[in-house]
């Protein structure tokens, strides 16, 4: 796959595309490799410097990045044994949210997650990752099969919000957002959420209203996306840039506000950039959360979860 490079990356796509010609150039005009390792070292130092002081826009467009690790890469990467689950029993099947039964690091647990594909088919195919309520209501069926067999909940969150057709409208999306946030909250089990791209409203936090929730370092978490906050605020959805630097949507923001519990490192230039590694610091995150709540009674894990939402907003 091609490599797609966002706006602000353009000078390193400068120097990327100019190792590619001298190492083309190398197969018939002799060797160029002192000046490809020069060239190498300082795309590097570049991607260093703007990953280091990238503003909540340039996230959001990382979070949104095309290549980004989605939900079925960590299924493939950090699981075995996967079962899908398909249905919510009175609708139909909404692939925007795929889940089903798997094993992490040997352990018994249900996974859920929001799938936006990854080209023109798959992208129709699962929406964009935007659910209809039948998606929603597959979600509470999988948490209710985790509660039954005592299985932890993993849910995945990348989603620009729920989808606001006129179907989903119809078939009741306020009411399967409610009640499977509200099934997040009850839940007597451990469960961890993880905003790996985009966190879009209720769409989002439906599957999100964890026991622990995590954070990608480049990831997003917001009530509204920053186009439709500057759509509502200026009537200008160009001033796009100009809301996301007011909403605290990045991730030390929302730890700061006690909204996320942990941000996981990304390598540098972004998860897309190193796939393999992004992959390997969600699972060593999971695991080390599983294990800390892996003693706690139902009792236990409801009362922490609750205290930990009550908590958000509070003066300190």
């Amino acid at each position: 796959m091609a490599t797609h490079y966002l706006d602000f990356e353009k000078p390193i796509a400068e120097l990327e595309a100019k190792i590619e010609e001298l190492s083309l150039l190398s197969s018939s005009a002799g060797s160029f490799e002192a000046e490809i390792g020069g060239l190498r070292k300082k795309a590097e130092q570049l991607r260093r410097k703007i990953y280091a002081d990238l503003d909540p826009w340039m996230k959001t467009q990382v979070a949104r990045h095309p290549q980004r690790p989605h939900f079925v890469d960590y299924v493939e990467s950090l699981f075995t044994d996967f079962v899908e689950l398909k249905g919510d029993r009175q609708f139909g099947d909404d692939q925007a949210i795929l889940g089903g039964l798997a094993r992490f690091r040997g352990r018994a647990v249900v996974i859920m997650g929001h799938e936006k594909g990854h080209d023109t088919q798959t992208r129709l195919t699962h929406n964009f990752g935007m659910a209809r309520p039948e998606g929603y209501r597959k979600a509470v069926r999988l948490m209710d099969l985790a509660e039954q067999y005592g299985l932890p909940v993993l849910s995945f969150v990348d989603t620009a919000g729920a989808y606001p057709g006129l179907g989903a409208e119809e078939r009741g999306q306020a009411e399967a957002i409610a009640r499977s946030t509200e099934r997040c909250l009850t839940l007597g089990v451990p469960s961890i959420a993880t905003i790996t791209g985009e966190g879009g409203s209720g769409g989002a936090i439906a599957i999100a209203a964890a026991s622990r929730v995590l954070m990608l370092e480049h990831s997003i978490y917001s009530v509204i996306s920053p186009e439709g906050a500057a759509g509502i605020l200026w009537r200008d959805g160009a001033r796009a840039r100009d809301a996301a630097m007011a909403m605290k949507i990045t991730a030390p923001d929302l730890v700061e506000l006690g909204i996320v519990d942990r941000i996981i490192p990304e390598p540098v230039g972004g998860a897309h950039a190193d796939r393999v590694a992004a992959l390997g610091q969600v699972g060593d995150a999971l695991a080390e959360e599983l294990e800390a709540m892996s003693r706690l009674s139902a009792d236990e894990i409801r009362k922490a979860r609750a205290d930990r939402f009550y908590a958000i907003g509070r003066a300190a």
